[in-house]
Parts: structure tokens; C-alpha cells; sequence
């Protein structure tokens, strides 16, 4: 028998077939459907080349306008004369081909397409250090219905810089970026600044510079490969660099080291020391300036300042050494017995109250013997005839005695003792034996008396002229150290402080 399907089954399975077929036409609907952008998009790029200019009338240039956001300054590489910059670079064109009534799109009046579909300007950083292969970033591009498109492309800039270190490390630099169509002349693209060409809202501060202002110029150049004339917009970028670190780790120990230079004058001269502590602090200046060297371009168009502060008190480090032997060499003068030259003696004293010092040796009163030579011959030979007295016995007691008394007393001197021996030789005449050899035994103790004086008058004179000389060695030294507080102090003043005052920023700017 043939089989029959219950009612109820075939009415169920008919509604799912019906069910499934009306969802496969929505389906199929709400594929073929478009969003008014896609719609939008589709008829602006059809028959689009965005290799060509999106100008109808080839006679007409295209109109850029170009602006910068700086975002910040990663670094400034004083060697390679690099500077280092992020950027939004906005530029703006009016593309003829972008038009459309923004009622046919639910008021659509901006879309933003890929940037790799539409015609762009070959704008290029014609003074840049770094390749041009990796090119902009891939940003959307707004296009607004009247045709005018907006593209802002974040980019990082290593542009060549003239870096003047002249007054480094008190120096301003003034660095440029030269934007510009590579391909177009003047008359196929056109370049401009923005209305308000530079925005620093979003900048970044940078710890070794601080930005002072930033400007931009239009430029029209013609080149030698081309009679058209070339337009390009500059924008100059003004930083100062901040002096806190290099006065810390540069300047103060400088200063400090010229205080160590100072410090050497106030030395004893007749000591090494003074030498050493020069030639140690020479050295020290010699390790900053290599420290420095290592940053700076190598270069001979300039000298920085901080190089000048430094090659000053190195040669006046120098000069102290030299100096320091000077003085050494003044001080061991006096051991060769040579006196103190009577000009010189002028010209020190003279100093040495200029500089309230007290002058003891090199002006000194008159020696005891001057002052015998000026006494009276008769008061010293009565002198010599209470010592000496008629007694044979008598004279060579008080004689020994008196003229002992006199070298005790500081008074005894050459002539009174040629005269103490004059009169014993007239006094004592041959008469016996006895007083022979008595006179025999006088006429030797008054020859090692006199030469017990003399060594002793050698010997003061000797020491007398040391002293001199010393005090001549601390007089002068003391010049020197007057003449070093001057010279450190007018050069450190006149070459880190006033100097710099005078630096003109726009004669930087003149260089470019």
C-alpha cells in the first residue's frame, strides 16, 4: 500500500520551508545594501589617478599650505651637527576632483580616506640628515565636500644644523627645516604657510634645551638645473641651552681648581710641593678639556668659550709652576752667600708695603761693627789699657780676661783685638824667659780667639743673608698671588659672565 504522510507533518515542513526562504532574501538585501560613505567613496575615486594633479585646468597650480605641531626635540648632536625633532606636519590642498553636495549623503561633508588613494604632494625635508625611503606615516586623509583635504602625518625629522659653540656652554642655536615640493616648480604646486603656521600646545620640554620661539619664512629659489623658480616654506627653530648641568660638573670645579693654583702661593718656597700641586691641578684641567673635546664638533671655524676659560687658566696654572721654581730658585740664594742686589732691595720693600707686609731683612739696621768702626779710637784703646795694666802679670790676666769679656759681650771685633795685640807686644819687652814664652802662649789664644770670632761673624752673616733671601722669595710670592687673584678673577668674570651677555641671537640666525 502506498504510504501517506500525516497533515500536520507536511503543514510543518512547508513553514520552515518558507521560513528559511524569507530569511535568505533579507540576507541577500542587507548584502546589497551600501553605508553612505561607501557610496561616497565609490564615486569619488571612479576614474580617479592619484598620480596626476588633481587641477582640471593644467595652467593652474595646486595651493599647499604647510604647518608644523612640535611635539618635541629628542636631541642635539653638537659632533654630527644633527638635531633630532618629532612633528606633525599638517598639510593642506584643494583637490578639484573631491566635490561633492553633502544632501545626496545624509549631510556627509568629511571623509577620511587612505592616504595611499588620493594625490599628495611630494613634500620633502630638503636639508635632512637622515634617508627619504622610509617616507610619511600612513595616515587617513580628511576630504571635506567642497574639495579641500587635510593630511597630518606624524614624522621624525633628522635635519642637518650649523651648530656655533662660540659661547658653549652659555650657546643659542638656531636650526632650520626646509620643507618643499622635490618634483613640482612653482608653477604646478604652489607652497605656503598656514595662517598659523607653528603650534607648540603639545611640546615637550627637554632637559638640555629650552625653546625659545619658532618661525617660519617662504622662500622662492631657482636652481641651476631648472629655469622655474622652486617655493619651499623654512621653519626655524630657536633653542637655548640650559647652563644648570655644565656650571656643576663643568664651571664650579674649575673655579675650585683655580683656587687650588691660588693656594700654591701661600706654599713655603723653599719646598717642593709648590711644583707638585701645580702640575697636579695642570693635569686636572687637561683631563676637562679633553671631556669637552669629546663633545664638541671637530671643527676650526669656532672656539668655545668654555675652551678659552680653560686654555686661560691652564696657561696661568703654567704659569704659577714656573713661577713656583722662580721662587724655589730665590730661596737658595742665600745659601751661596750672595747678597741682596740694592734695586731689587728697593723694588721689595717698596711691594711690601703695598701689600702691608713687614719688611725685616731686606732693609735691616746697621750690623754691630759698623757701629764699633764709628766709636773713637781713644775710648777703645782706654779700654784696652784697663785690661791691659803695667804688670806683666797683671796685663795677661785682665787682657785674657777683658777680651773675653768683650766676645761675651758682643763688642769684640778685629781691630780691637789687632789693637789688643799691638799694645801687649809693647807692653811685654824681651826681658826674660818666662815672659817669652808667656807672650808665646797670649799671641796664640788671641789668634783662636780670632778665628773662633770670625767663623761666628761668617756664620750670623750667613744666616743673616738666608733670612733675606727667604723673605725676598715671600715677598714676591706674595705679588704673584695677587697679580693670580686678579687675573683669575677678571678673566673668569669677563669670559663667563659679560662676554657672553653680548651674544647676538640673530647674527646666529645670519649664518644659516
Amino acid at each position: 500500500m502506498e504510504q501517506v504522510f500525516p497533515r500536520p507533518i507536511i503543514t510543518f515542513i512547508f513553514a520552515l520551508i518558507c521560513l528559511f526562504g524569507k530569511k535568505t532574501e533579507a540576507a541577500t538585501n542587507r548584502t546589497n545594501e551600501t553605508t553612505d560613505e561607501q557610496r561616497l567613496y565609490t564615486y569619488l575615486l571612479q576614474n580617479y589617478d592619484s598620480n596626476t594633479r588633481p587641477v582640471f585646468n593644467a595652467a593652474q597650480p595646486v595651493n599647499v599650505t604647510i604647518g608644523i605641531s612640535l611635539t618635541q626635540i629628542f636631541d642635539v648632536d653638537e659632533r654630527n651637527q644633527v638635531i633630532e625633532t618629532s612633528i606633525w606636519l599638517d598639510q593642506g590642498w584643494r583637490d578639484e576632483k573631491f566635490i561633492w553636495d553633502p544632501e545626496e549623503y545624509n549631510g556627509l561633508k568629511v571623509l577620511r580616506m587612505p592616504c595611499v588613494s588620493i594625490w599628495r604632494p611630494d613634500i620633502v625635508l630638503y636639508n635632512s640628515a637622515d634617508d627619504h625611503n622610509s617616507g610619511y606615516m600612513q595616515a587617513l586623509a580628511m576630504v571635506h565636500s567642497d574639495g579641500r583635504v587635510f593630511w597630518p602625518p606624524i614624522v621624525k625629522y633628522r635635519s642637518t644644523c650649523n651648530i656655533d659653540i662660540t659661547y658653549f656652554p652659555f650657546d643659542d642655536q638656531i636650526c632650520k627645516l626646509k620643507l618643499g615640493s622635490w618634483a613640482y616648480d612653482g608653477l604646478q604646486v604652489e607652497i605656503f604657510p598656514k595662517e598659523n603656521p607653528v603650534d607648540l600646545t603639545n611640546f615637550v620640554k627637554n632637559g638640555e634645551w629650552d625653546l625659545i620661539k619658532v618661525w617660519s619664512i617662504r622662500n622662492q629659489i631657482t636652481y641651476p638645473c631648472c629655469p622655474e623658480h622652486f617655493p619651499d616654506v623654512t621653519f626655524y627653530i630657536h633653542i637655548r641651552r640650559r647652563t644648570l648641568y655644565y656650571t656643576y660638573n663643568i664651571i664650579m670645579p674649575c673655579v675650585m681648581l683655580s683656587m687650588l693654583t691660588l693656594a700654591g702661593f701661600w706654599m713655603k718656597p723653599e719646598g717642593g710641593e709648590k711644583v707638585t700641586l701645580g702640575l697636579t691641578v695642570l693635569l686636572a684641567f687637561s683631563v676637562f678639556m679633553l671631556l669637552i673635546a669629546e663633545n664638541m664638533p671637530a671643527t676650526s671655524s669656532f672656539m668655545p668659550l668654555i675652551g678659552i676659560y680653560l686654555t686661560t687658566i691652564m696657561s696661568m696654572t703654567s704659569l704659577s709652576v714656573i713661577l713656583a721654581v722662580l721662587t724655589s730658585n730665590i730661596n737658595q740664594r742665600g745659601r751661596n752667600q750672595l747678597p741682596v742686589p740694592r734695586v731689587l732691595s728697593c723694588v721689595l720693600t717698596f711691594l711690601g708695603k703695598i701689600m702691608c707686609m713687614e719688611v725685616l731683612f731686606i732693609r735691616p739696621k746697621q750690623r754691630n761693627s759698623d757701629n764699633l768702626n764709628s766709636q773713637s779710637k781713644s775710648k777703645m784703646d782706654h779700654r784696652l789699657h784697663r785690661y791691659c795694666g803695667d804688670r806683666q802679670h797683671q796685663f795677661m790676666r785682665n787682657t785674657d780676661s777683658g777680651c773675653l769679656i768683650d766676645y761675651e759681650n758682643g763688642t769684640s771685633n778685629s781691630q780691637s783685638r789687632t789693637v789688643c795685640s799691638r799694645d801687649t807686644q809693647i807692653v811685654h819687652q824681651p826681658g826674660s824667659r818666662e815672659n817669652d814664652d808667656t807672650n808665646k802662649d797670649l799671641t796664640v789664644i788671641l789668634k783662636k780667639l780670632d778665628a773662633l770670632i770670625e767663623k761666628e761673624d761668617e756664620r750670623e752673616e750667613g744666616e743673616f743673608l738666608i733670612k733675606q733671601w727667604v723673605e725676598v722669595a715671600e715677598i714676591a710670592d706674595r705679588f704673584f698671588f695677587w697679580i693670580f687673584v686678579f687675573g683669575i678673577g677678571f678673566g673668569s668674570l669677563f669670559i663667563l659672565v659679560i662676554y657672553p651677555l653680548y651674544k647676538n641671537a640673530e647674527t646666529i640666525g645670519d649664518s644659516l
